[in-house]
């Protein structure tokens, strides 16, 4: 069964910006950040990733990927 695996660690990281400082810029708590950066199934709210992606410059769809079972790392 397809589930989705979050990217914003990577998007993240590519573009410089740390936990904290992505924290801060999307106004979110540290605490959901870090989740999502050592957790990438974990669920997050549509909200949440609207804000990322804004502060991030992407589209929010760019912030997800449906993986396989088999392709889960």
């Amino acid at each position: 069964m397809p589930r989705v695996r979050l990217k914003v660690k990577e998007i993240a990281t590519q573009k410089g910006w740390t936990q904290t400082k992505l924290s801060r810029a999307a106004d979110l708590n540290a605490k959901t950040v870090a989740d999502i950066f050592h957790n990438p199934y974990k669920d997050v709210a549509y909200s949440t990733l609207l804000k990322i992606a804004k502060v991030l410059g992407v589209d929010v769809s760019e912030l997800t990927e449906e993986v396989t079972d088999d392709e889960k790392k």
